[in-house]
């Protein structure tokens, strides 16, 4: 019984952590327009607040594995805490810029550590049949935190200062402190593995510069030199990476992984479905505010109801997959997810806000049968040695997906914009500019929503390869014997 009191203890703790570091994440993205005029800075500038966040967090995924085996849970996640706590101090009091941003790197060491130690955790201290439940608990706080994220900080933005959205976090960092220090118990043996530093420029540099290029690609334009010279260096450099990673008898990130093709494909999916998830959380707040004259505030709004019933559904598709497997729940989700992306091809400017509320709910529900299920599915395929590598493999697909999505549909959508906004412009002399920035944005966003249903039909086809939870029983008990 004390072991089951004491899982339940170190879940939450950890859950309440990865809740605090996953809102983070997303909590700046509608103060840009404002933190503009309180730095007078420009929009790029600004945009560093995300970009250079992701960067960070996509940089340090990679060694996670490495740093799971060399530090105790207890170390790493007091630790990744600590760098929250202090993060979030010098973001509140932050006279400049600079500091601001400093404060956002230093909260992103904090971040970019905590995800993969939570999942390796739940395979650890769970047996396979109640992995599915754990990690829908676990998608209360990845899912839904990022969602809640714009309502709470437009509001914020509206009655108070943009400083409380980090004052507020502070004293919830200290309980979750506080809280570890007491109840946090070592989960995995530590060990002193060697430290292959060769591995950790490449792999800096490389998901480095591919991160920065495709934050850059969407404001700068595909043909910009700096852009294209970034992209083509990560690649480079990232295959000397992986090259290296294979020859390796102790890998920093063991690629392995990719040899399980349940794993390979739930890691398709998910790129996929990341680029759709942060692609539509980007694009539906710029087709309210800039196409329809929405507020921050209203466009948060807009996204709450959904977010509310993402977070009711996680834990009971976790359950689900506990019962059924994955293949049901994937298939599911993508019926719910790709008539949402369908029916908003042909925004006008007269879409109502309550249509755009009930379909936003039904991706979300989608979106609960997917997101959780597919990182438990391709985790419990792996042996015990290598969940820690596939963790650190699964997030640093997710953080380099999210900056391609985002990337890709701001140039689809800035591109579409200048097309329709010439072609009116000439068409109709007479039209106002706003008119025709309003029209511009709304058809542009439509265009976009094109190019996310192409990619969920894409995710279906691929879902309808993931073999069936039968299949995949009797491809473990053949397994068995080489095993041994």
């Amino acid at each position: 019984m004390s072991e089951s009191i004491n899982k339940k203890i170190l879940l939450t703790v950890l859950i309440m952590g990865c809740f605090l570091s996953t809102l983070n994440q997303t909590l700046l993205n509608v103060a840009f327009s404002h933190l503009i005029e309180v730095f007078s800075v420009t929009p790029t500038t600004v945009q560093w607040l995300s970009t250079g966040f992701m960067l960070v967090n996509g940089v340090l995924v990679p060694i996670t594995a490495y740093l799971m085996r060399r530090f105790s849970t207890r170390q790493l996640f007091i630790s990744s805490m600590l760098f929250l706590l202090i993060g979030s101090i010098l973001c509140a009091a932050a006279p400049s810029f600079p500091v601001l941003l400093a404060g956002r790197m230093i909260q992103a060491i904090g971040a970019g550590i905590i995800m993969p130690l939570l999942m390796t955790v739940v395979m650890f201290i769970f047996p396979a049949d109640k992995r599915g439940s754990m990690m829908g608990l676990i998608g209360l706080a990845m899912i839904f935190a990022p969602a809640i994220a714009p309502t709470l900080a437009g509001f914020v933005i509206e009655y108070y200062s943009w400083r409380y959205l980090f004052v507020g976090l502070i004293p919830f960092i200290v309980v979750v402190i506080g809280l570890a220090m007491k109840y946090l118990i070592n989960v995995s043996e530590t060990s002193r593995p060697k430290l292959d530093l060769t591995s950790v420029i490449l792999s800096t540099l490389g998901f480095g510069f591919i991160l920065y290029g495709f934050s850059n690609a969407g404001s700068h334009g595909w043909d910009d030199p700096v852009v294209i010279l970034t992209i083509l260096s990560g690649i480079m450099i990232t295959t000397l990476f992986c090259l290296r990673q294979f020859k390796s008898d102790d890998p920093l990130l063991n690629l392995g992984v990719f040899n399980n093709k349940l794993f390979t494909l739930t890691s398709i999916i998910n790129i996929i479905v990341t680029m759709m998830m942060y692609a539509d959380m980007i694009l539906l707040p710029i087709y309210l505010q800039n196409g329809r004259g929405f507020t921050a505030f209203d466009a948060g709004l807009l996204l709450l109801p959904g977010a509310l019933v993402n977070a009711f559904m996680s834990p009971i598709t976790g359950r689900m997959y506990d019962r059924y497997g994955a293949k049901p729940l994937f298939i599911t989700g993508l019926l719910f997810v790709i008539p949402s992306m369908w029916v908003v091809t042909d925004l006008t400017v007269t879409t109502t806000y309550l249509f755009l509320m009930v379909r936003t709910i039904f991706l979300r529900i989608g979106l609960s049968f997917i997101t959780m299920p597919l990182n438990t599915a391709g985790l419990n395929a792996l042996p015990r040695n290598l969940v820690t590598h596939g963790t650190a493999v699964n997030n640093t697909v997710r953080q380099i997906s999210g900056a391609i999505g985002t990337a890709v549909i701001i140039t689809i959508f800035s591109g579409q914009f200048s097309s329709h906004s010439a072609v009116m412009a000439e068409q109709s002399p007479n039209m106002g500019t706003d008119e025709i920035r309003s029209l511009a944005t709304t058809f542009g966003s439509s265009d976009a929503y094109y190019f996310m249903t192409i990619l969920a039909v894409i995710a279906f086809v691929i879902t309808l390869l993931v073999p069936s939870r039968k299949k995949i029983a009797q491809l473990k008990k053949t397994a068995i014997p080489q095993d041994h």
